[in-house]
């Protein structure tokens, strides 16, 4: 006796209740041979529907088994059913379960796609199989833009897209005309004159008078199962002669062969297929993801709202501190904070200091010779005051060299620094800042004026232009002269009050000192003086900026996890309206581990292309910073870029993976009524 193609084995199935449970199908056995069509008919709540999910695969019953060609789907896994639903069944629906973002082309291709066939031969099967059923002129419309016979045929092409050896039909013309409802039903029986098994679920008796068979089904229990004799051979005759005929338009590809085993072992066939990397399904899934985030356009663009505001904040908040810490070196640079300082005595504090005489400018050309030092200056101070016509006023003169003015970061306004050749001729030049200028001169023409120091006279050559220093005081008045000058002029001494050394930007300035320390400990064989390192400044405002950088990338990183919530929240909302196309996805044959993909990579998609967004934005700042007329420049890190990136392409992953895990665990009985 030939094996039965579907057989049903006590099979019942119950749901909760609440706290009751409700029996729906009882104890069901049922045989379903290879080429027979099928009515299972019942009035609405007999569980008719419910048996066709579990012949489908779409269900499993709480109770007994369900054997397909020999092998029991209760020993099968989700994607061994998911092959038998892609690969040996169509499902033709009741209100057809059409994606509406994709095309009629595009809707007969699903089912192939998740088979792994490539693009070029499923669209050319799909093509084959619209223009067949008299939709050539309507491949790229959209559900939409169909008629309701016009989709129901589109749900058949789709069903037979793999072959369709069992196509079951739910209320195939409920949701149709007289007329269309006629024509479907033309349609199923030339398929199964073709060779395909037919099961047709409905309530309406006329529709059972087209199967072979009938199972009359009530309360759960099968209640009637009786062979047809009241089908019309003049209507079987008439319906061959009508543009419905698959036979006149050869359907041979698509005709089941009766006479071979044509369901094979799903399990060995998907161990086989596991252990090929089809790279084709991920592609797959990432033209899937686009075309859902481009026909929610809105939607997308609030998901990744959040990750743009937040990317965007980090790049931007890295290139401020990063152009905020270089404009602060900058400014400390030319501050002179970079310094070490030489004075007599052994510290701040020291009585005897000013008996110590020991520096001189001799000591300061020793410096020079060092490798890593900038420049050198002496510095010779004197407690006189500056006289001009009838003002007078107090300042600070110093007789410096000619590096001071690199020293401590000095430039002019107007004028020159005097030159090598005035410090040893001890000629009576001096230099000026802002501050005296304006004290002594209202007009503002200082230069060539001779001002008094004291009782010398000394001729302005300069003025410099105004500059934050940490050494001294905004406010204060100065005049600089060569250094000889003050010595030999106004003091007539041999030695210095102190001497200041720039150290070269790429040298640690501890070590610096401590060449410093060991050369002038060499020249005087003794310490007699010490060392006061103004770069410890420098070194705690690096330390503050980095503080505040990492502070406000702290607030922006949590911006960020904000944006990536966000994104989770909207894909589980949008895993929820898109419900029903996860049901028909995996009523066609998708595997849990397509759907996840799918929505694993349009979350991805969303973040990454928010990243790119954030970080255009974050240059459009920069840009418009620019034009702002400040000094001020942003500096944009690649590596923060990059970071920036990374992470949110992580965050797709973190955040998206739980809207895909639970898009891909749907029940798709529960998905496909949804609304």
């Amino acid at each position: 006796m030939t094996e039965a193609l579907l057989n049903v084995v006590g099979v019942s199935r119950s749901f909760s209740a609440g706290e009751d449970e409700l029996t729906v199908l009882k104890e069901i056995n049922l045989q379903i041979n290879r080429g027979e069509m099928v009515a299972i008919i019942g009035a609405s709540g007999s569980g008719k529907s419910t048996l066709m999910n579990i012949l489908g695969c779409l269900d499993k019953p709480n109770k007994g088994h369900y054997f397909i060609n020999g092998q029991d789907t209760s020993a099968m896994d989700e994607n061994e059913l998911a092959a038998l639903r892609r690969e040996y069944f169509g499902f033709i629906f009741q209100r057809y379960h059409l994606l509406g973002d994709l095309t009629a082309l595009g809707n007969v291709e699903v089912p192939a796609l998740y088979a792994n066939e490539g693009p070029n031969e499923r669209q050319k099967k799909a093509k084959q199989l619209l223009t067949r059923l008299g939709l050539s002129d309507r491949l790229e419309h959209k559900p939409n833009q169909l008629s309701g016979g016009q989709q129901q045929r589109v749900s058949v092409a789709r069903a037979l897209i793999n072959g369709g050896d069992v196509i079951l039909a739910d209320e195939p013309t409920g949701a149709l005309d007289s007329s269309s409802g006629e024509e479907m039903m033309k349609l199923l029986r030339e398929l199964h004159r073709d060779g395909h098994t037919i099961i047709l679920v409905t309530h309406d008796p006329h529709i059972a008078e087209f199967a072979d068979r009938v199972i009359e089904i009530k309360d759960g229990e099968i209640i009637g199962d009786t062979l047809n004799t009241k089908i019309n051979d003049d209507q079987s005759s008439d319906s061959a002669a009508e543009d419905a005929s698959l036979s006149a338009i050869e359907l041979d590809d698509h005709k089941p062969q009766a006479d071979q085993q044509t369901i094979k072992p799903p399990a060995v066939k998907h161990r086989r297929l596991a252990r090929t990397l089809n790279w084709s399904r991920y592609l797959e899934a990432l033209k899937m993801a686009l075309v859902g985030m481009t026909n929610n356009r809105l939607r997308t663009f609030l998901t990744m709202l959040g990750i743009i505001i937040g990317i965007a904040s980090v790049v931007s908040v890295v290139a401020l501190g990063a152009g905020s810490q270089q404009s602060i070196m900058d400014n400390i640079a030319s501050m002179g904070t970079n310094t070490i300082e030489i004075k007599p005595g052994t510290g701040r504090g020291d009585r005897r200091s000013g008996r110590i005489r020991t520096l001189t400018a001799a000591d300061a050309n020793a410096l020079k010779s060092l490798s890593f030092v900038d420049s050198v200056t002496p510095t010779v101070r004197a407690n006189v005051a500056i006289r001009y016509s009838s003002e007078t006023v107090s300042g600070s003169v110093q007789g410096v060299g000619t590096d001071y003015f690199r020293v401590r970061g000095y430039s002019l306004a107007q004028g020159q620094f005097f030159a090598e050749d005035s410090v040893v001729a001890m000629e009576q030049v001096a230099v000026i800042d802002e501050n005296t200028e304006q004290a002594l001169f209202s007009e503002g023409d200082a230069l060539g004026s001779v001002i008094f120091l004291g009782h010398l006279p000394v001729r302005v050559i300069g003025v410099t232009q105004p500059i934050e220093s940490v050494s001294s005081n905004s406010d204060e008045l100065n005049v600089w002269l060569p250094y000889t000058t003050v010595s030999g002029r106004i003091f007539r001494q041999n030695y210095v009050d102190d001497i200041t050394v720039r150290v070269d930007e790429n040298v640690e300035s501890e070590l610096a000192e401590q060449g410093i320390i060991s050369l002038l400990t060499m020249r005087h064989d003794t310490v007699d003086f010490f060392t006061i390192n103004t770069d410890t400044i420098r070194k705690s405002i690096e330390k503050t900026s980095d503080t505040m950088t990492m502070l406000i990338s702290a607030i922006a990183f949590i911006s960020l996890l904000v944006g990536g919530i966000g994104v989770m929240n909207i894909m589980l909302v949008s895993v929820t309206e898109r419900t029903r196309e996860i049901g028909i996805r995996i009523a066609v044959g998708a595997r849990q581990t397509d759907i996840m993909w799918q929505f694993l990579i349009e979350a991805v998609l969303v973040c990454f292309c928010g990243g790119a967004l954030g970080i255009g934005l974050a240059y459009l700042v920069g840009i418009i910073f620019s034009y702002s007329g400040s000094d001020f420049q942003m500096i944009y890190s690649g590596t923060s870029i990059v970071a920036a990136f990374t992470c949110s392409t992580l965050i797709g992953i973190l955040f998206g993976y739980l809207p895909a895990r639970n898009a891909a665990r749907l029940n798709p009985i529960e998905a496909l009524s949804r609304d």
